[in-house]
């Protein structure tokens, strides 16, 4: 399996208390959301690319944090958006 430095320096941490499985950008703009994402940097939560917004990849965009991984219960990977490449 491919991997990267990224990746290796952002492993899965666990929810941080208070986590709320919603996109903010989205509820803010009067979006909807398909699947979410965590930013591994900073918590931040926001809708994958299936979504109208893409707000998970605007977040990397704006803030050059790399790696995400799912906020959907029960799914445990991780995607480096500098790389593209996943664990």
């Amino acid at each position: 399996m491919a991997t990267c430095d990224h990746l290796e320096a952002s492993p899965l941490t666990q929810v941080p208390d208070g986590f709320e499985p919603i996109c903010l950008d989205c509820i803010e703009n009067g979006g909807q959301w398909v699947h979410l994402r965590r930013c591994l940097t900073c918590n931040h939560v926001a809708c994958c690319d299936s979504s109208p917004a893409r707000h998970a990849t605007a977040h990397f965009h704006a803030t050059d944090h790399p790696v995400i991984t799912s906020a959907e219960p029960g799914e445990r990977w991780r995607w480096c958006y500098l790389d593209e490449v996943g664990a």
